[in-house]
Order: structure tokens, then sequence, then C-alpha cells
């Protein structure tokens, strides 16, 4: 018997294919997953209704199953149609989950375009879509080492 959280066997095979300094992106519902992806990645959807799975739901089974050495989310746009004047609520989740973790691991930012191109390349083993509806819940992990 597995004592991962994790039961999906798509995730759980990418995963056991990963290693140290692979990539994950768990990417919420508006993310495109398919033009901005790896080469490499393998993409599993998870967003069968808005709000079903969220990238929270995703990252606390992620994060109890992998050592973490790296998050990078997507830096808000400070102006324009999707502006935030403050990071949106979600980043402060992000932390909790990761902290609980490992209590020195915080959020890297990203321009749009700069992380795009991160989640874009060979080293991303696994893209996980959501359903997740709250703006900027993308988010990308390394995987670290097991200690």
């Amino acid at each position: 018997m597995l004592k991962t959280p994790i039961l999906h066997p798509q995730i759980l095979a990418a995963l056991g294919r990963a290693g140290h300094s692979s990539k994950i992106l768990i990417a919420d519902g508006n993310y495109p997953f398919h033009t901005k992806r790896g080469p490499n990645a393998e993409v599993v959807f998870l967003n069968f209704a808005p709000n079903h799975m969220t990238v929270t739901d995703v990252l606390a089974g992620i994060a109890n199953s992998v050592p973490l050495e790296l998050a990078e989310v997507m830096e808000p746009n400070r102006m324009g149609p999707y502006a935030m004047k403050t990071d949106p609520p979600i980043f402060e989740e992000f932390r909790k989950l990761l902290k609980a973790r490992n209590a020195t691991l915080d959020l890297t930012r990203l321009e749009r375009f700069a992380f795009y191109e991160a989640a874009g390349t060979k080293d991303v083993a696994l893209t996980i879509a959501t359903g997740e509806q709250r703006m900027y819940a993308n988010i990308l992990l390394t995987i670290g080492v097991v200690m």
C-alpha cells in the first residue's frame, strides 16, 4: 500500500520519473496548459468542474509526497484589467502549505511571461490542470533532495 496522500496513477507515475531539479506545474483553470507546457511534461487534467480540484488541494498532496526546494509564482499585474494592488490571497495559502513542510521555503516571483517560459522548459516533468478559479493561482515547484 502507498503511504502518500496521492492515489492518482498518472501523477504517481510522473513523480516516479522525476528527480532532483525536475519541476511540477500546478495550474489554475485559466492557464494555457498545452501551449505553455514543457516538452517532457505529462499533463494531468483534474479540472472536471470550476473549483474542483483546487490548486491548494493538489499542492497539499504534492508537498506531502516530494521534497521541494523552490516555489515560483506569477507576479500579479499592477496595471491593466487584471491588476492587483496587493498580493492575491492564494499566495498566503501557498506559503502556509509550503512552510508546513519546509520552514525556509518562500515564494519566488516571476514576471508573467518569464513564468510561462519557466513552465515550458524541458525540466517540467508534470503539469497538473485544476479547476481553480482564483486569480494568479499557478505555482511551479522544483523537486529537492530526500534527506
